[in-house]
């Protein structure tokens, strides 16, 4: 979501943009892009094994 008050447009990024700075087309402003996934559940592989 664009952090910029009087826009707020839901963005879709790809994944490759992970980490880097994109700009909402809508009005302008450079967002940083999260690394990671802060929303995704975690992955199989980083789960601990019972």
């Amino acid at each position: 979501m664009c952090p910029n008050l009087t826009c707020r447009k839901v963005l879709a990024v790809p994944a490759a943009a992970r980490g880097k700075t994109v700009r909402c087309r809508c009005c302008g402003t450079n967002i940083r892009i999260p690394a990671t996934d802060a929303g995704a559940p975690a992955k199989a592989a980083e789960r601990k094994s019972a």
